[in-house]
Protein backbone atom coordinates (compact mmCIF):
# COMPACT_ATOMS: atom_id res chain seq x y z
CA UNK A 1 0.00 0.00 0.00
CA UNK A 2 1.45 3.61 -0.33
CA UNK A 3 2.45 5.60 2.22
CA UNK A 4 0.01 7.55 4.39
CA UNK A 5 0.11 11.11 5.85
CA UNK A 6 3.02 11.60 7.59
CA UNK A 7 1.38 11.87 10.90
CA UNK A 8 -0.31 8.80 10.60
CA UNK A 9 2.14 6.21 8.64
CA UNK A 10 3.38 3.44 10.51
CA UNK A 11 4.20 -0.34 9.46
CA UNK A 12 1.30 -1.68 11.30
CA UNK A 13 -2.39 -1.76 10.92
CA UNK A 14 -3.47 -2.78 14.36
CA UNK A 15 -2.66 -3.98 17.66
CA UNK A 16 -3.77 -7.65 18.72
CA UNK A 17 -4.65 -10.61 16.09
CA UNK A 18 -7.65 -10.73 14.12
CA UNK A 19 -9.49 -14.09 14.53
CA UNK A 20 -10.00 -14.58 10.86
CA UNK A 21 -5.76 -14.60 10.03
CA UNK A 22 -6.38 -18.17 12.24
CA UNK A 23 -8.63 -19.36 9.68
CA UNK A 24 -7.59 -21.86 7.00
CA UNK A 25 -7.47 -20.54 3.38
CA UNK A 26 -6.97 -16.81 4.61
CA UNK A 27 -4.07 -15.45 2.26
CA UNK A 28 -2.57 -16.62 -1.19
CA UNK A 29 1.06 -16.97 -2.36
CA UNK A 30 2.59 -13.92 -3.69
CA UNK A 31 5.51 -13.08 -5.87
CA UNK A 32 8.17 -11.71 -4.36
CA UNK A 33 8.95 -8.94 -7.39
CA UNK A 34 7.57 -7.80 -10.21
CA UNK A 35 9.17 -7.51 -13.91
CA UNK A 36 8.74 -4.09 -16.24
CA UNK A 37 6.01 -6.20 -18.56
CA UNK A 38 3.34 -3.49 -19.34
CA UNK A 39 -0.56 -4.61 -17.78
CA UNK A 40 -3.79 -3.37 -18.90
CA UNK A 41 -4.27 -2.81 -15.17
CA UNK A 42 -1.99 -1.96 -11.80
CA UNK A 43 -4.41 -2.67 -8.52
CA UNK A 44 -2.92 -1.39 -5.82
CA UNK A 45 -3.53 -3.02 -2.75
CA UNK A 46 -4.52 -6.99 -2.15
CA UNK A 47 -7.34 -6.34 0.60
CA UNK A 48 -11.04 -6.78 -0.13
CA UNK A 49 -11.54 -4.09 -2.45
CA UNK A 50 -9.00 -4.90 -4.49
CA UNK A 51 -9.54 -8.55 -4.71
CA UNK A 52 -12.68 -7.56 -5.60
CA UNK A 53 -11.65 -5.46 -8.64
CA UNK A 54 -8.78 -7.76 -9.61
CA UNK A 55 -11.94 -10.52 -10.04
CA UNK A 56 -14.08 -8.54 -11.86
CA UNK A 57 -10.85 -6.97 -14.73
CA UNK A 58 -9.67 -10.88 -15.37
CA UNK A 59 -12.98 -11.88 -15.59
CA UNK A 60 -13.01 -9.44 -18.70
CA UNK A 61 -10.53 -10.86 -19.95
CA UNK A 62 -7.84 -7.85 -18.45
CA UNK A 63 -4.30 -8.22 -17.55
CA UNK A 64 -3.81 -7.26 -14.46
CA UNK A 65 -0.91 -7.01 -11.71
CA UNK A 66 -1.91 -6.84 -8.04
CA UNK A 67 0.86 -4.85 -5.61
CA UNK A 68 0.38 -4.63 -1.93
CA UNK A 69 3.67 -3.68 0.62
CA UNK A 70 1.95 -6.40 3.11
CA UNK A 71 1.32 -9.65 2.41
CA UNK A 72 -2.15 -10.16 0.61
CA UNK A 73 -5.15 -9.83 2.85
CA UNK A 74 -2.94 -8.75 5.75
CA UNK A 75 -3.77 -5.45 5.86
CA UNK A 76 -7.13 -3.39 7.13
CA UNK A 77 -9.51 -6.39 5.84
CA UNK A 78 -9.07 -9.17 8.02
CA UNK A 79 -9.70 -6.65 11.29
CA UNK A 80 -13.06 -6.53 10.02
CA UNK A 81 -16.26 -7.99 11.49
CA UNK A 82 -17.58 -8.64 8.19
CA UNK A 83 -21.10 -7.71 9.07
CA UNK A 84 -21.76 -7.39 5.17
CA UNK A 85 -24.63 -4.54 5.64
CA UNK A 86 -26.67 -2.83 2.80
CA UNK A 87 -27.47 -0.22 5.98
CA UNK A 88 -24.87 2.95 5.53
CA UNK A 89 -23.92 4.53 8.47
CA UNK A 90 -25.55 7.55 7.98
CA UNK A 91 -29.73 7.21 8.00
CA UNK A 92 -31.43 7.74 5.77
CA UNK A 93 -33.80 10.87 6.48
CA UNK A 94 -30.17 12.05 7.85
CA UNK A 95 -28.64 11.33 4.66
CA UNK A 96 -31.18 13.17 2.52
CA UNK A 97 -31.07 16.03 4.31
CA UNK A 98 -27.31 16.28 4.08
CA UNK A 99 -26.74 15.55 0.36
CA UNK A 100 -30.32 15.96 -1.13
CA UNK A 101 -33.10 12.94 -1.69
CA UNK A 102 -31.99 12.10 -5.14
CA UNK A 103 -28.63 11.16 -3.80
CA UNK A 104 -29.28 9.56 -0.89
CA UNK A 105 -32.09 7.38 -2.07
CA UNK A 106 -29.27 6.16 -5.06
CA UNK A 107 -26.90 5.37 -2.28
CA UNK A 108 -29.19 3.23 -0.21
CA UNK A 109 -30.68 1.65 -3.02
CA UNK A 110 -27.43 0.88 -4.97
CA UNK A 111 -26.06 -0.81 -1.01
CA UNK A 112 -28.82 -3.02 -1.51
CA UNK A 113 -28.31 -4.26 -4.65
CA UNK A 114 -24.13 -4.14 -3.80
CA UNK A 115 -25.09 -7.28 -0.85
CA UNK A 116 -27.02 -9.06 -2.66
CA UNK A 117 -24.73 -9.20 -5.86
CA UNK A 118 -22.23 -10.00 -3.45
CA UNK A 119 -23.42 -13.11 -2.02
CA UNK A 120 -24.58 -13.74 -5.86
CA UNK A 121 -20.87 -13.65 -6.81
CA UNK A 122 -19.52 -15.73 -3.73
CA UNK A 123 -21.74 -18.61 -4.68
CA UNK A 124 -20.84 -18.02 -8.49
CA UNK A 125 -17.59 -18.57 -8.04
CA UNK A 126 -18.23 -20.93 -5.20
CA UNK A 127 -16.19 -19.32 -2.72
CA UNK A 128 -15.75 -21.16 0.85
CA UNK A 129 -15.94 -17.80 3.06
CA UNK A 130 -19.09 -18.78 5.21
CA UNK A 131 -20.82 -16.70 3.15
CA UNK A 132 -24.30 -16.13 4.68
CA UNK A 133 -27.51 -14.08 3.62
CA UNK A 134 -28.65 -12.42 7.37
CA UNK A 135 -31.62 -9.95 8.26
CA UNK A 136 -30.32 -6.98 10.10
CA UNK A 137 -31.43 -5.52 13.80
CA UNK A 138 -31.14 -2.06 14.43
CA UNK A 139 -31.85 -0.71 18.11
CA UNK A 140 -32.97 2.62 19.41
CA UNK A 141 -30.18 4.56 20.87
CA UNK A 142 -28.69 7.43 21.83
CA UNK A 143 -28.81 8.81 18.38
CA UNK A 144 -32.36 7.57 17.25
CA UNK A 145 -35.13 6.99 19.46
CA UNK A 146 -38.45 5.38 18.77
CA UNK A 147 -39.84 7.90 16.69
CA UNK A 148 -37.28 8.41 14.61
CA UNK A 149 -36.53 5.01 13.96
CA UNK A 150 -40.22 4.48 12.81
CA UNK A 151 -39.60 7.87 10.23
CA UNK A 152 -36.69 6.06 9.47
CA UNK A 153 -38.52 2.53 8.42
CA UNK A 154 -41.28 4.41 6.76
CA UNK A 155 -39.00 6.45 4.44
CA UNK A 156 -36.71 3.55 3.53
CA UNK A 157 -40.67 1.55 2.62
CA UNK A 158 -41.13 4.74 0.20
CA UNK A 159 -37.85 4.07 -1.63
CA UNK A 160 -38.66 0.41 -2.12
CA UNK A 161 -36.44 -1.08 0.60
CA UNK A 162 -37.86 -3.77 2.95
CA UNK A 163 -37.55 -2.19 6.41
CA UNK A 164 -39.99 -3.68 9.39
CA UNK A 165 -40.56 -1.32 12.57
CA UNK A 166 -40.22 -3.38 15.59
CA UNK A 167 -41.97 -1.59 18.76
CA UNK A 168 -40.88 -2.28 22.06
CA UNK A 169 -42.89 -5.35 22.88
CA UNK A 170 -42.62 -6.69 19.23
CA UNK A 171 -38.65 -6.44 20.28
CA UNK A 172 -38.57 -8.12 23.41
CA UNK A 173 -40.99 -10.88 22.16
CA UNK A 174 -39.26 -11.70 19.55
CA UNK A 175 -35.35 -11.46 20.81
CA UNK A 176 -35.49 -10.52 24.36
CA UNK A 177 -33.96 -7.32 23.69
CA UNK A 178 -35.65 -4.13 25.70
CA UNK A 179 -34.87 -1.33 23.75
CA UNK A 180 -37.50 1.50 22.50
CA UNK A 181 -37.93 -0.06 19.31
CA UNK A 182 -36.02 -1.44 16.34
CA UNK A 183 -35.57 -1.89 12.49
CA UNK A 184 -35.26 -5.20 10.87
CA UNK A 185 -34.03 -5.32 7.83
CA UNK A 186 -33.51 -8.11 5.04
CA UNK A 187 -30.76 -8.03 2.58
CA UNK A 188 -27.15 -8.31 4.62
CA UNK A 189 -25.22 -10.98 4.87
CA UNK A 190 -22.00 -11.96 7.03
CA UNK A 191 -18.96 -14.06 6.03
CA UNK A 192 -15.45 -14.67 6.68
CA UNK A 193 -13.43 -11.80 5.31
CA UNK A 194 -9.79 -12.98 4.46
CA UNK A 195 -11.05 -16.17 3.21
CA UNK A 196 -13.64 -14.28 0.62
CA UNK A 197 -10.99 -12.24 0.06
CA UNK A 198 -8.10 -15.11 -0.74
CA UNK A 199 -10.56 -16.42 -2.62
CA UNK A 200 -11.36 -13.63 -4.88
CA UNK A 201 -7.72 -13.61 -5.25
CA UNK A 202 -7.13 -16.52 -6.27
CA UNK A 203 -9.84 -16.95 -8.51
CA UNK A 204 -8.17 -13.76 -10.60
CA UNK A 205 -4.75 -15.42 -10.53
CA UNK A 206 -6.54 -18.26 -12.15
CA UNK A 207 -6.99 -16.71 -15.04
CA UNK A 208 -3.59 -14.96 -15.02
CA UNK A 209 -3.58 -12.40 -12.42
CA UNK A 210 -0.54 -11.46 -10.70
CA UNK A 211 -0.11 -10.58 -6.80
CA UNK A 212 3.08 -9.05 -6.02
CA UNK A 213 4.46 -8.15 -1.99
CA UNK A 214 5.69 -6.65 -0.86
CA UNK A 215 5.32 -3.62 -3.25
CA UNK A 216 5.57 0.24 -1.23
CA UNK A 217 4.24 2.55 -4.44
CA UNK A 218 5.74 6.19 -3.67
CA UNK A 219 4.75 8.69 -6.96
CA UNK A 220 2.37 8.02 -9.54
CA UNK A 221 1.86 9.65 -13.04
CA UNK A 222 0.29 9.34 -16.22
CA UNK A 223 1.47 9.08 -19.72
CA UNK A 224 0.24 9.32 -22.78
CA UNK A 225 -1.67 6.30 -22.99
CA UNK A 226 -1.23 4.72 -19.78
CA UNK A 227 0.12 5.39 -15.88
CA UNK A 228 3.35 4.58 -14.41
CA UNK A 229 4.01 3.86 -10.53
CA UNK A 230 7.68 4.36 -9.39
CA UNK A 231 7.88 1.73 -6.28
CA UNK A 232 10.26 2.08 -2.82
CA UNK A 233 12.45 0.02 -4.21
CA UNK A 234 13.99 2.40 -7.32
CA UNK A 235 11.35 0.15 -10.19
CA UNK A 236 8.79 1.87 -12.56
CA UNK A 237 5.73 -0.29 -13.52
CA UNK A 238 3.57 0.87 -16.01
CA UNK A 239 0.14 0.33 -17.18
CA UNK A 240 -3.22 1.43 -19.10
CA UNK A 241 -4.86 2.31 -15.96
CA UNK A 242 -4.23 1.63 -12.11
CA UNK A 243 -6.53 1.60 -9.35
CA UNK A 244 -5.62 2.72 -5.46
CA UNK A 245 -7.51 0.00 -3.04
CA UNK A 246 -6.08 0.88 -0.51
CA UNK A 247 -8.60 2.24 2.09
CA UNK A 248 -7.25 4.79 4.38
CA UNK A 249 -3.72 4.67 3.06
CA UNK A 250 -3.32 6.95 0.33
CA UNK A 251 -0.91 9.32 -1.88
CA UNK A 252 -0.91 13.01 -0.83
CA UNK A 253 -3.00 13.34 -4.16
CA UNK A 254 -5.70 11.27 -3.02
CA UNK A 255 -6.55 13.79 -0.18
CA UNK A 256 -9.94 14.74 0.24
CA UNK A 257 -11.31 17.31 3.32
CA UNK A 258 -14.53 14.70 3.51
CA UNK A 259 -12.10 12.16 4.85
CA UNK A 260 -10.50 11.15 7.82
CA UNK A 261 -8.88 8.13 9.77
CA UNK A 262 -10.73 6.74 13.16
CA UNK A 263 -9.90 3.65 15.06
CA UNK A 264 -12.15 0.91 16.01
CA UNK A 265 -12.31 -2.15 18.23
CA UNK A 266 -13.48 -5.59 18.15
CA UNK A 267 -13.41 -9.24 19.93
CA UNK A 268 -14.11 -12.90 18.71
CA UNK A 269 -15.65 -15.24 21.91
CA UNK A 270 -14.62 -18.57 22.45
CA UNK A 271 -17.74 -20.90 20.20
CA UNK A 272 -20.76 -20.61 22.29
CA UNK A 273 -22.85 -23.27 22.51
CA UNK A 274 -26.16 -22.36 23.97
CA UNK A 275 -26.87 -19.03 21.77
CA UNK A 276 -30.47 -18.42 20.88
CA UNK A 277 -31.53 -18.99 17.31
CA UNK A 278 -32.06 -15.29 16.40
CA UNK A 279 -28.66 -14.53 17.57
CA UNK A 280 -27.33 -17.05 15.03
CA UNK A 281 -29.23 -15.86 12.32
CA UNK A 282 -29.31 -12.01 12.88
CA UNK A 283 -26.66 -8.87 12.58
CA UNK A 284 -27.49 -6.18 15.38
CA UNK A 285 -26.16 -2.92 15.70
CA UNK A 286 -27.10 -0.01 16.95
CA UNK A 287 -27.87 3.81 16.03
CA UNK A 288 -26.14 5.32 19.41
CA UNK A 289 -22.07 7.24 19.60
CA UNK A 290 -20.49 5.13 19.94
CA UNK A 291 -22.36 1.86 18.57
CA UNK A 292 -22.19 -1.61 19.41
CA UNK A 293 -21.98 -4.18 16.87
CA UNK A 294 -22.19 -7.62 16.72
CA UNK A 295 -22.72 -11.26 14.57
CA UNK A 296 -21.77 -14.62 15.05
CA UNK A 297 -19.92 -17.45 12.68
CA UNK A 298 -21.21 -21.02 11.83
CA UNK A 299 -19.34 -22.35 15.01
CA UNK A 300 -21.13 -19.95 17.52
CA UNK A 301 -18.60 -17.54 18.04
CA UNK A 302 -19.58 -14.08 18.75
CA UNK A 303 -18.01 -11.23 16.57
CA UNK A 304 -18.57 -7.83 18.07
CA UNK A 305 -17.09 -4.44 17.70
CA UNK A 306 -17.23 -0.78 18.42
CA UNK A 307 -16.17 1.94 20.86
CA UNK A 308 -14.52 3.98 17.56
CA UNK A 309 -12.57 7.24 18.07
CA UNK A 310 -11.64 10.35 16.15
CA UNK A 311 -8.45 9.45 16.48
CA UNK A 312 -5.69 6.78 14.05
CA UNK A 313 -3.22 6.04 16.29
CA UNK A 314 -5.15 5.42 19.26
CA UNK A 315 -5.92 1.70 18.17
CA UNK A 316 -2.07 1.23 18.85
CA UNK A 317 -2.38 0.64 22.31
CA UNK A 318 -2.67 -2.73 23.87
CA UNK A 319 -3.78 -1.68 27.74
CA UNK A 320 -6.67 0.95 25.44
CA UNK A 321 -7.55 -2.21 23.77
CA UNK A 322 -7.63 -4.51 26.94
CA UNK A 323 -10.39 -2.00 28.28
CA UNK A 324 -12.24 -1.01 25.03
CA UNK A 325 -12.68 -5.15 24.90
CA UNK A 326 -13.91 -5.17 28.35
CA UNK A 327 -16.72 -2.28 27.44
CA UNK A 328 -17.73 -4.62 24.16
CA UNK A 329 -18.26 -7.68 26.11
CA UNK A 330 -20.07 -5.68 28.85
CA UNK A 331 -21.96 -3.66 26.46
CA UNK A 332 -23.28 -7.19 24.97
CA UNK A 333 -23.92 -8.69 27.97
CA UNK A 334 -26.06 -6.09 28.64
CA UNK A 335 -28.27 -6.03 25.87
CA UNK A 336 -28.10 -9.72 24.90
CA UNK A 337 -27.91 -11.31 28.36
CA UNK A 338 -25.27 -13.59 26.84
CA UNK A 339 -21.80 -13.85 29.16
CA UNK A 340 -18.86 -14.36 26.65
CA UNK A 341 -16.20 -14.17 29.25
CA UNK A 342 -12.76 -14.06 28.41
CA UNK A 343 -12.84 -13.28 24.57
CA UNK A 344 -10.71 -15.67 22.69
CA UNK A 345 -9.48 -12.62 20.51
CA UNK A 346 -9.48 -9.33 20.64
CA UNK A 347 -7.80 -6.49 17.92
CA UNK A 348 -7.86 -3.08 17.01
CA UNK A 349 -7.63 -0.90 13.64
CA UNK A 350 -7.78 2.80 12.05
CA UNK A 351 -10.44 2.77 9.15
CA UNK A 352 -11.41 5.31 7.09
CA UNK A 353 -15.12 7.53 7.49
CA UNK A 354 -16.43 10.61 5.65
CA UNK A 355 -18.63 13.39 6.47
CA UNK A 356 -21.77 11.60 4.62
CA UNK A 357 -20.94 8.28 5.37
CA UNK A 358 -20.33 7.48 1.85
CA UNK A 359 -17.17 6.19 -0.25
CA UNK A 360 -14.77 7.92 -2.53
CA UNK A 361 -15.07 6.31 -5.70
CA UNK A 362 -13.68 8.32 -8.43
CA UNK A 363 -11.00 9.39 -10.95
CA UNK A 364 -8.07 10.94 -9.14
CA UNK A 365 -8.45 14.45 -9.94
CA UNK A 366 -6.15 15.47 -12.04
CA UNK A 367 -6.30 12.43 -14.11
CA UNK A 368 -7.68 10.43 -16.10
CA UNK A 369 -6.62 6.48 -15.98
CA UNK A 370 -5.69 6.49 -12.41
CA UNK A 371 -8.77 5.98 -9.82
CA UNK A 372 -9.30 5.13 -6.44
CA UNK A 373 -11.70 3.32 -4.29
CA UNK A 374 -11.34 4.60 -0.32
CA UNK A 375 -13.45 6.13 2.56
CA UNK A 376 -15.30 3.43 3.70
CA UNK A 377 -17.33 3.73 7.39
CA UNK A 378 -18.66 0.52 8.48
CA UNK A 379 -20.00 -0.69 5.06
CA UNK A 380 -16.28 -1.30 3.89
CA UNK A 381 -17.24 -4.45 1.83
CA UNK A 382 -20.35 -3.38 0.30
CA UNK A 383 -18.78 0.28 -0.70
CA UNK A 384 -16.36 -2.49 -2.05
CA UNK A 385 -18.62 -3.79 -4.33
CA UNK A 386 -20.13 -1.08 -5.31
CA UNK A 387 -16.33 0.59 -6.16
CA UNK A 388 -15.34 -2.16 -8.60
CA UNK A 389 -18.46 -1.62 -10.19
CA UNK A 390 -18.22 1.75 -11.19
CA UNK A 391 -14.41 1.60 -11.42
CA UNK A 392 -14.84 -1.73 -14.12
CA UNK A 393 -17.26 0.54 -15.86
CA UNK A 394 -15.12 3.47 -16.19
CA UNK A 395 -12.16 1.54 -17.37
CA UNK A 396 -14.69 -0.14 -20.00
CA UNK A 397 -15.35 3.10 -20.88
CA UNK A 398 -19.04 3.34 -19.99
CA UNK A 399 -20.99 5.52 -17.51
CA UNK A 400 -22.18 4.12 -13.47
CA UNK A 401 -25.44 5.28 -13.39
CA UNK A 402 -24.29 6.23 -9.60
CA UNK A 403 -20.74 7.02 -10.12
CA UNK A 404 -21.71 10.57 -9.24
CA UNK A 405 -23.29 9.61 -5.84
CA UNK A 406 -19.91 8.58 -4.34
CA UNK A 407 -17.06 10.86 -5.98
CA UNK A 408 -14.46 13.02 -4.85
CA UNK A 409 -16.10 15.81 -2.67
Amino acid sequence: MPDRDAETRKDDLRTGTPFWVKTPHSTVTAERAADAVHVDVIVVGAGISGALMAESLSRAGRSVLILDRRPPVRGSTPASTAMIQHEIDVPLTQLQKQIGPKKADAAWLRSVKATNDLVDLVNELRIDCSMERKPALYLAGNQMGKRALQTEAETRGKIGIAAEYLTRAALIERFGIDRQAAILSPDSASANPAQLTAGLLACAMSRGARVISPVEITDLAELPGGIALATRQGEVLTADHAVFCTGYEHLPQMRSPSHRVTSTWALASRPMKTLPDWMRATIVWEAAEPYLYFRTDASGRIIAGGEDEDAASTNSDPAKLARKAKVIAEKLRDVTGVDIGKPAYTWSAPFSVTKDGLPIIDTVPGYSRIHTIMGFGGNGITFSVIGTQIIAAKIAGRTDPDEAVFGFR
